[in-house]
This record gives structure tokens, C-alpha cells and sequence, in this order.
């Protein structure tokens, strides 16, 4: 089983991850966990283009979403295909869902070019399950006390844009794409995970 977590930054997803992989691992199940990008050399060093490539290091979105791909590609042939094939749960920070909403919804790119596009980088590869942790913008602003990324330093309207591309690809794709309200407590969203993830193991 492949499942993926996803939504705008602040809505808790390295922590969900983390609540999930310990809850399937002591379900007697093996678990790979990997992000996107990252998770491969070629993967992590796109990431850090990516995320924290300076003014110096212009990246135009197409590129920008190009890169995403080709660190997807690497990502699907390297770490999720061989797991899955050993029939264990892959769990992802992350996969083509994000680049389709970043890179479009809110980037300005077409949105059915970027999954055209997408369906080549992963090949046959996509998600049982897509746990889309959806949080407004003020309690995800409030949860981020670091320093922003480059994708995260993009403004308001930015954001704005993310959860509406988010949330209507869900609307798109209900039986694949779970929204799960992230204004709530850690508990109560890892109990609503586990609601949808258990009937699918």
C-alpha cells in the first residue's frame, strides 16, 4: 500500500508521519517512509536547489516543476517501487499531488499538463490513499516558528492559492483524496487518519 501525506505547510505532516508509521509498525506491518523530494542523493540534492537556492539561483516554474519531476522519477525507481513490490506500506511526505498545486494551482502552470507530465515521472506509481491535512492560514502561520523555505516565502496570496488547489483536486478525486481538518489537536487527526487508513490495509 502506498500513502501519501500532503496540504500547506503548518498543517502537521512530519508529525502525523510519524504517529502513522509507529501506529502500521506496530500492526506488525514494514514501513518505508520517504519525502518528496528528497530520499535519493539525486533527490536530495534537487531538494536543496529547490527549497534553498538563493536570489542568485533564479528558477523559473516550469523548471521549477520539471525539477520536481525528474526528482520524483528517481524517488519512484529507487525507493517506492522496490518497497512496494516487497509488499511493504510506503508512506510519503508528499508526492505528485503537491507539484500539481504548487507548480499550477498556485504557481499559474496548467494543472492537467502538470499531471500529464506527472503520470510519465512516476510510471504506473500513484497513491492508494492521499491524507490531505487541510489547516487556514492563520493556524498554519502560527505553527511554522522557523525560517521559511523558498517555496514558503512566496506571500499570503500564495498560500491562499495552495489550500483552494488543494481542496478542489480532493473535490476532483473524493475516493483517493481524504481532507482531514488539521485545526484540530494532534490526537484527533492521527484517530480521523487511522479511521481511513484502517478499512484499506
Amino acid at each position: 500500500m502506498f500513502i501519501t501525506l500532503d496540504g500547506v505547510d503548518g498543517g502537521g505532516k512530519s508529525t502525523q508521519i510519524k504517529l502513522l508509521v509507529d501506529w502500521l509498525a506496530a500492526r506488525g506491518l514494514k514501513v518505508t517512509i520517504c519525502r518528496d523530494p528528497g530520499s535519493t542523493p539525486l533527490g536530495e540534492r534537487v531538494r536543496d536547489i529547490l527549497l534553498h537556492g538563493g536570489p542568485e539561483l533564479p528558477i523559473d516554474r516550469r523548471a521549477e516543476m520539471l525539477l520536481y519531476m525528474a526528482a520524483r522519477a528517481q524517488l519512484v525507481e529507487q525507493i517506492i517501487r522496490p518497497a512496494l513490490a516487497a509488499g511493504e506500506v510506503v508512506v510519503s511526505d508528499r508526492f505528485l499531488l503537491a507539484n500539481v498545486v504548487y507548480q499550477a494551482h498556485a504557481g499559474g502552470l496548467d494543472p492537467a499538463e502538470v499531471w500529464q507530465i506527472g503520470a510519465a515521472a512516476i510510471a504506473g506509481i500513484s497513491p492508494d490513499c492521499t491524507l490531505l491535512l487541510d489547516v487556514d492560514s492563520a493556524t498554519a502561520d502560527a505553527r511554522m516558528q522557523r525560517a521559511h523555505d523558498r517555496m514558503e516565502q512566496q506571500g499570503a496570496d500564495f498560500r491562499r492559492r495552495l489550500r483552494a488547489g488543494f481542496l478542489l483536486e480532493a473535490e476532483r478525486d473524493p475516493k483517493r483524496i481524504h481532507v482531514i481538518d488539521a485545526n484540530r489537536s494532534v490526537d484527533e487527526v492521527h484517530v480521523a487518519i487511522r479511521e481511513i487508513v484502517e478499512p484499506l490495509l
